[in-house]
């Protein structure tokens, strides 16, 4: 029996060097066409639409795609998983809510949950409100998680570490940018903070002479300032009239103070028999500063109260346009209540 030669040694070699040649050259191919796919995925627009999409806290980035997939913003989740691992960023995604605008692509997308480029909120606290109208601007606020509805006032400031510490004006008016799952607790914290540094700058930069013992009793005065007025070119003036009051043991005789210790029994309308009515807070019974703030008051009336214009004014009068006529005497003081007021009593 014969056999046919065999090839020789060199021929099978060069014969498996091109197997393995051809077997590398195609997954090249395959390689290069996965990436090209990936890449053209990658960066196709798409049209996530007007819609917020929540990575739950230790959610995958698999897990996210198929979130995407279902909402019908993607067709695959490969493109996504294999871009991540490729850039080492899978693990990198940041829990949050996101918006996308109609015609970002997948990279995008994976740009903006790696950084962390979440959807911000922002909640308002206006000069001039009281602590019950702050509470009301953050309950009503939808996506700030609600952890003192309910509670008293005593229990908030306790929650905050500040117990024992009396709520009005101890916020300072801004706006407060924040995420979703941030708390009141979160807000009321940074306000607070951000209160205690204002007043503390405007302290330390007070007038020598100022009738003001203390930080607090600057906040006080600040809030009837900021009650007072809402023209930033007066606050320093009606600033000096309280002064100058203070330092002649004259009683401040200021309306919002006498508002704020009405409370609810205010409605809308202050009368005489309110002015003789007595409360830690009326002016016109009770000599000094009221207990409290009565408000919030803004950075520009924070620094007037602890700078005062130096004038000889001892009385104002509401103009009826915003301002204010201020005047040295009583005499004078009637005079601008009957121009201005029609028979109406002062303001100031």
């Amino acid at each position: 029996m014969t056999h046919p030669p065999a090839a020789p040694r060199g021929q099978q070699g060069r014969a498996v060097l091109l197997a393995l040649m051809l077997i590398v050259l195609a997954a090249a191919i395959a390689a290069a066409a996965a990436y090209v796919y990936v890449r053209s995925a990658m960066n196709r627009p798409l049209a996530p639409g007007d819609t917020l999409y929540t990575i739950e806290r230790g959610e995958s980035l698999q897990g996210f795609a198929r979130m995407l997939k279902r909402a019908g913003v993607i067709d695959e989740v490969y493109s996504l998983r294999v871009h991540a691992r490729l850039t080492g960023v899978s693990g990198q995604i940041k829990a949050g809510q996101y918006r996308f605008e109609d015609g970002i692509s997948l990279l995008g997308i994976l740009e903006k949950i790696v950084a962390g480029d979440v959807v911000r909120y922002r909640v308002q606290f206006i000069e001039g409100w009281t602590f019950n109208q702050l509470r009301e601007a953050m309950y009503a606020h939808p996506e700030l998680v609600n952890s003192t509805d309910g509670q008293t006032d005593e229990e908030i400031m306790s929650a905050l570490g500040r117990e024992g510490e009396h709520p009005e004006g101890r916020f300072f008016p801004d706006t407060y940018d924040f995420i979703a799952g941030d708390s009141d607790l979160d807000i009321l914290r940074r306000a607070h903070d951000a209160m205690r540094t204002v007043l503390d700058e405007a302290w330390s930069e007070r007038a020598d002479d100022i009738p003001l013992q203390t930080p607090y009793e600057a906040l006080i005065l600040a809030s009837i300032i900021e009650k007072e007025t809402g023209r930033s070119g007066e606050r320093d003036t009606i600033s000096g009239v309280f002064t100058n009051r203070l330092r002649r043991n004259m009683r401040l005789q200021t309306d919002p103070t006498v508002i704020y210790g009405m409370g609810d029994q205010f409605d809308g309308n202050i009368r005489r028999r309110d002015l003789r009515t007595d409360t830690p807070y009326n002016t016109y019974t009770r000599a000094g500063l009221p207990p409290t703030p009565i408000a919030m008051p803004g950075r520009e009336s924070i620094r007037a109260a602890v700078r005062p214009k130096e004038t000889p004014y001892l009385y104002f009068v509401s103009r009826g346009d915003g301002s204010h006529q201020f005047s040295r005497s009583l005499e004078e003081h009637n005079a601008a209540v009957r121009k201005y007021q029609l028979g109406q009593r002062s303001e100031g």
